[in-house]
């Protein structure tokens, strides 16, 4: 394996030249320059990367703490952060939170210390104090996803409300009253936004969204199954069931059949999050999909953006709202597009 004096001696100039033209420092002259970049590809010579990050403060690192790894929609979100950063220059150090504030904070406390350049975090609470401190501190940041308010660094995220709209349209259209949501965590600001923009939604069609067809879930399967066996055993239980994520509607989908009962014959069931799974599903989900690999582009872009010392803007993308038959909808699915 070549060495940077090899590569000194191939191009006729001190090992310090060669390490300036690395680190594209503007003191090399046009032809010295072209000599190194000659001899480093002819000669097939990888700097070491950890030693380079220790003279230039940077290791072309970021970081990415997901909600939950299990979840397809983080997956999804995962690799296009892995693939943008890539062709950027960077690699990527995940962790998975799995839905908890503590294992959150100690991948983000273990990520800084291995001194990445920045850090794109789907946070899972609104109050963890070390992200605060870590923008504060002037850490190059990015939220994807979900957000932390007060914290003043840039947002990559999908709006979903117009397509919570187009879904309540849809689901009234179809006759349907009775309409429950599984709700996500209320400590996430997903978890909320969606909850209100349900309510609201329903009451643009003069329908009420009643205590007993609100049941928190927490963004994983096991919660959905739980809460749809709740609104089962109710005295009037509701016609559609809305999970606020892809695992709880997966979970609702579990506790339907658990019972003997059929979707959408017995009960409707839509979701937020749109996942491939649900287009084999018996019947296809009715679902709100949200952009997740321009989010997870968007963000990388972002976060570049700040440790390259430019403003990085946040971003906001419609989500839209995919019809398919577990609403008790035609058999031939269609697609309503929301701007």
């Amino acid at each position: 394996m070549a060495s940077i004096k090899d590569v000194a001696a191939e191009a006729g100039v001190s090992v310090a030249t060669v390490s300036r033209v690395l680190n594209e420092h503007p003191s090399v002259s046009a032809a010295a320059r072209a000599r190194v970049l000659a001899a480093v590809e002819a000669l097939g010579y990888r700097p070491n990367a950890v030693a380079r990050s220790l003279r230039t403060d940077q290791t072309h690192t970021l970081g990415l703490v997901i909600s939950d790894v299990l979840n397809p929609y983080f997956t999804e979100l995962a690799r296009s952060v892995e693939e943008e950063a890539r062709a950027l220059g960077y690699s990527v150090i995940i962790g998975n939170a799995d839905e908890r504030p503590d294992l959150q904070d100690h991948h983000v406390r273990n990520l800084l210390d291995r001194r990445i350049d920045g850090l794109l975090v789907s946070p899972t609470d609104g109050g963890s104090p070390l992200m605060l401190d870590a923008a504060r501190a002037g850490t190059p940041m990015v939220f994807v996803d979900r957000w932390i308010p007060g914290v003043d660094v840039p947002v990559v995220r999908a709006d979903g409300r117009a397509a919570v709209r187009d879904l309540v349209a849809h689901l009234c259209g179809l006759g349907h009253r009775r309409v429950a949501i599984i709700a996500g965590p209320a400590a996430t600001t997903t978890g909320r936004e969606r909850v209100e923009a349900f309510r609201e939604a329903l009451a643009a069609y003069g329908l009420e969204l009643p205590d007993a067809y609100i049941g928190q879930g927490d963004f994983q399967a096991e919660s959905g199954r739980r809460v749809t066996e709740g609104f089962l055993d109710l005295a009037e239980p509701p016609e559609v069931v809305f999970a606020a994520d892809n695992l709880m509607a997966l979970g609702a989908l579990d506790a339907v059949r658990a019972r003997g009962l059929r979707v959408p014959d017995d009960i409707a069931l839509a979701a937020f999050d749109d996942i491939p799974w649900f287009v084999h599903t018996d019947p296809p989900v009715t679902a709100i999909a949200q952009p997740t690999g321009e989010l997870g582009r968007a963000a990388v872009r972002a976060l570049v953006d700040r440790i390259e010392g430019r403003p990085g803007e946040s971003v906001t993308l419609p989500a839209r709202l995919v019809v398919r038959r577990s609403c008790g909808e035609n058999p031939t699915p269609v697609q309503r597009s929301t701007s």
